[in-house]
């Protein structure tokens, strides 16, 4: 049978721990919690893009994906992660307001069936995320989404 011995290991904490309290009590007699800085905290906004042909989110093959972060500050894989940030901003992070709102920019498409789905999946300012439009082919999906920073990529 095998004893371990830790004694030396609880004598050690002991002494640390001791060490620190009467560091704590050194300066001023007693001990003071220092106040809470809460100029670091922030609620998440990072957000997954992504697109590719197929006519569900779930089977739809991903060509193209971006990450987009932007708090605290715009950065992520996305080509302009600043001009997004704020674009979606500017809808409190609905991406469906962002595509309904997208005018056509007058631009003609074929009426051809080639799926396209774009995705959005994350979170908003601390909220869940899950957004998928289908558009009938790539024609249709850079119509309605022409002219916006979020799906520029």
């Amino acid at each position: 049978m095998r004893h371990i011995r830790t004694l030396g290991a609880t004598a050690f904490a002991t002494a640390t721990g001791l060490a620190l309290v009467g560091t704590a009590f050194a300066g001023s007699g007693t001990a003071e919690a220092a106040p809470m800085d809460t100029t670091g905290l922030y609620a998440p906004s990072v957000l997954v893009l992504t697109t590719g042909p197929g006519e569900r989110p779930a089977t739809a093959s991903v060509v193209r994906a971006v990450t987009l972060s932007c708090t605290p500050t715009a950065t992520g894989t996305h080509p302009n992660p600043a001009a997004a940030c704020s674009e979606l901003a500017s809808v409190g992070g609905d991406l469906a307001r962002l595509t309904a709102a997208a005018p056509s920019g007058g631009r003609p498409c074929t009426r051809e069936w080639q799926p396209v789905t774009m995705t959005g999946d994350g979170v908003w300012q601390g909220k869940r995320v899950r957004w998928s439009a289908t558009y009938g082919n790539a024609c249709e999906m850079h119509a309605k989404t022409a002219g916006g920073a979020v799906f520029g990529f």
